[in-house]
């Protein structure tokens, strides 16, 4: 037994779940959820890691505690509310998929991303994807990835004419603040956002600029 498997399992035993209790949690077979605990199959993609996590009531670090993470698929991260930013997890990974794209905001510093299954963000729906690019100064008006309360948020600032900063979710006006008393820790700026597209039977990704002000 390896020791992801050895964790998974004695996390468990430890939330009293039989690995069929796990495995409907998780969406995936028992039989997996066996393979998985003995071993035989080492490689967990990023999303089942997180199913697993939410399945057994623990972070992805209590979980991936004393193993190697896996690495990262296709370079799109998921992101979780309720986690650091995904690409802390994954160390500097770029995205050289977005290479060559008419969008000048990109570069290869930018990280694509999307939301974890089930997960809601402002201005980034399940299935949409976005370049963020990782940054801790407010520099210019656009859309930012934010950490408040603990919590990942996805939200709008722009200057003011007296030198504030104004915030605003999807919907509305949020507050106005000065620029040295903002209520939260600046994660990256959102250089570039898809939106997933269903036409028929084809699912495509649609470039969406960001909000200008």
């Amino acid at each position: 037994m390896d020791a992801l498997g050895s964790r998974i399992k004695q996390l468990r035993l430890t939330a009293k779940l039989s690995k069929a209790a796990l495995a409907r949690r998780v969406g995936v077979s028992d039989v997996t959820i066996s393979y998985w605990e003995s071993g035989t199959i080492r490689q967990i993609g990023h999303e089942r890691l997180v199913a697993l996590a939410e399945a057994l009531d623990c972070t992805l670090t209590d979980l991936l505690h004393d193993t190697p993470p896996p690495p990262p698929q296709q370079c799109i991260l998921h992101m979780q509310v309720r986690q650091p930013a995904p690409w802390l997890h994954h160390g500097t990974i770029s995205a050289p998929p977005l290479d060559g794209l008419p969008v000048p905001e990109l570069t290869r510093d930018c990280h694509l991303v999307t939301p974890g299954h089930g997960e809601a963000f402002d201005f980034l729906a399940e299935g949409d994807l976005a370049a963020v690019l990782p940054l801790s100064d407010f520099s210019h008006d656009g859309l930012y990835l934010l950490e408040h309360l603990g919590k990942l948020t996805i939200r709008h600032l722009s200057l003011t004419e007296n030198g504030d900063v104004q915030i605003s979710n999807e919907s509305a006006h949020v507050e106005t603040v000065p620029t040295d008393a903002l209520p939260f820790r600046l994660i990256g700026q959102i250089r570039a956002r898809w939106k997933l597209v269903e036409n028929k039977e084809v699912h495509a990704i649609t470039p969406e600029p960001a909000p200008t002000g």
